[in-house]
């Protein structure tokens, strides 16, 4: 489920390629490596090794880093992404900017988030980004800096996120849990139904609705939200949230009668969704 979730959270040019090319290709060779590694990720590093031993290039060290994420060897990913970013930009490749930002997204999932930012900003200060990915790194930038409880330096490259991607779900969702994390409520309530409009099935952006529902007092609306997660997704972590979350709530019902008066503005508020690095991700949608 991470190098799920990892392939996700990067910005890498080759998914945007053909879904697929031809194999006797570098771009079809680097498509069966990568289902490779999906498929089983120690056999896929194995042949990873080979194909870059016999002259494979970036794909190969690409699809070997792949490999690593998929074991959880965070450091081994960052390192080989990072070896072949340098390369890349030393002979002019394109394809430079992107490993930087995958090299950011296994250093981050690997607690590394001071290392991740540095890789961001080498990306960022590459020409080859697009406007769109420009913003995904900015977006990348805002989760490293959250991790390390940067809120306000969180806030601004969140904000540069939305002025380069407005109709990318996922940067409205990690605003809205930045606004409920610094207590603005207010902003949290837009920018979550901003990212309902452009995800409306996503389980995580339901879930952390709910939650801001909940706390602006709406128990109805936040039911009825996590219902809709814990129904549609019971077995992703979004779903076991909203489960344990419900569960919360029946408790506080059993309890209320038992229990000294309430001011009437006093709501029990469901368990927090965490953020995840990243979740289930509405681009992918």
């Amino acid at each position: 489920m991470m190098f799920i979730a990892f392939l996700a959270a990067m910005t890498v040019q080759e998914v945007q390629q053909p879904p697929s090319p031809p194999p006797e290709t570098e771009e079809g060779r680097a498509v069966l490596c990568q289902q490779a590694v999906e498929a089983n990720p120690e056999a896929g590093l194995a042949e990873a090794n080979r194909w870059r031993a016999r002259g494979g290039g970036l794909y190969a060290s690409q699809c070997v880093a792949l490999a690593y994420v998929a074991l959880e060897q965070w450091a081994l990913a960052a390192a080989t992404f990072e070896q072949a970013a340098q390369v890349a930009d030393r002979t002019g490749d394109a394809r430079g900017a992107d490993l930087w930002v995958q090299a950011g997204n296994a250093r981050l999932a690997g607690g590394d988030a001071a290392g991740a930012l540095t890789m961001f900003d080498t990306a960022l200060r590459s020409r080859h980004l697009s406007v769109e990915l420009r913003g995904e790194v900015h977006l990348d930038r805002a989760r490293a800096l959250v991790a390390q409880a940067r809120l306000p330096q969180a806030r601004m490259a969140i904000d540069q996120a939305l002025e380069l991607v407005p109709r990318d779900p996922m940067v409205w969702y990690l605003s809205a849990a930045l606004a409920r994390r610094q207590g603005e409520a207010p902003r949290a309530r837009i920018d979550i139904a901003r990212a309902r409009e452009l995800a409306r099935d996503n389980p995580e952006i339901l879930l952390l609705a709910g939650t801001i529902a909940g706390e602006a007092g709406d128990m109805a609306e936040a039911e009825r939200l996590y219902r809709i997660v814990a129904d549609r997704a019971p077995t992703s972590p979004a779903g076991r949230a909203a489960l344990e979350s419900l569960a919360t709530m029946r408790e506080v019902e059993v309890d209320a009668p038992q229990t000294s008066a309430r001011p009437a503005n006093e709501v029990a508020t469901p368990p927090s969704p965490a953020t995840p690095p990243p979740p289930a991700d509405p681009r992918q949608e």
